[in-house]
């Protein structure tokens, strides 16, 4: 995909629908009235909209809403499915069902967070909405993902059918198989390997595109050190090649957008008070 619009990335939500909005509206992609004002600009969400936070449905609402109103303008807002909405849909399919890998699908959720009085909540628009959610998507140069994990390979080697395959098994009861799907969603770090790290970052790109990964799940404070509430700004590693952007906004991190540089000239790195701009 190549497009000369403008495309942003937002990072783990986590039912976080003030400090959403505040770093949206800073980014001149929502007026003040919590509407679309992004034009033809195109905004992604790495995925884990829901659990940990207040809000979680209320974020739901907001990102589908969003991408209607964008589309009317010209623009798009789309979403990856990260572990959590793939939890919460475990909790709401299978409820207290177990495999006897683990514990049961709705205790594993609560237990990562998940709020029970949400799935009363859950709409058939809920529903059908996240179980159409891709896995990764292929933005030009940038491929987006949500978890810093390689288990992706494990469903396919293209963004195709790796896409296909779990979209197929959403619409299945194989719990068997979502429970292997969940526990390898909880892998992190791959990325980062002290010794093997590279060799992963070059097979991943090599079977699914792109010369960038940008990724959400791993909290970057839990790798840099510190607070959460120091971290206004995306963690680059691997020589720039893994692009971290989840600012733990639920633990209290004040929330960016990243904006995917175009032709690897600049960087945006929005914050709700300010624009910094980085070298490449």
């Amino acid at each position: 995909m190549q497009s000369a619009d403008p495309i942003y990335v937002v990072g783990d939500v986590h039912g976080q629908l003030r400090p959403l909005i505040r770093v949206l509206e800073h980014a001149s992609l929502l007026d003040k009235n919590h509407n679309w004002s992004g034009g033809q600009s195109i905004l992604w969400f790495i995925g884990d909209l829901v659990d940990r936070g207040p809000d979680s449905i209320p974020v739901m609402d907001l990102v589908i809403r969003l991408q209607t109103e964008a589309a009317a303008a010209g623009g798009q807002v789309n979403c990856l499915l990260g572990n959590h909405e793939l939890l919460f849909l475990a909790a709401y399919k299978f409820g207290r069902r177990s495999t006897g890998l683990s514990s049961n699908f709705i205790t594993k959720w609560r237990q990562n967070g998940g709020n029970r009085a949400d799935l009363a909540k859950l709409t058939k628009q809920h529903l059908t909405w996240l179980a159409e959610l891709p896995v990764m998507a292929l933005l030009g140069e940038t491929l987006l993902i949500h978890a810093d994990s390689t288990f992706y390979t494990r469903y396919g080697h293209s963004v195709d059918e790796v896409n296909g395959a779990i979209k197929n098994l959403l619409k299945h009861s194989n719990a068997l198989a979502w429970e292997e799907l969940i526990e390898e969603f909880t892998m992190r770090g791959v990325f980062n390997h002290q010794y093997a790290g590279d060799e992963f970052i070059e097979r991943f790109l090599t079977i699914f595109g792109g010369k960038r990964i940008v990724h959400g799940h791993t909290p970057i404070h839990t790798v840099t050190g510190g607070s959460a509430k120091k971290v206004s700004a995306p963690l680059f590693y691997a020589n720039d090649r893994c692009v971290n952007i989840d600012g733990g906004l639920s633990l209290g991190g004040p929330g960016f957008i990243y904006q995917i540089p175009a032709a690897n000239i600049y960087t945006h790195i929005i914050l709700p008070e300010k624009i910094i701009d980085t070298s490449q």
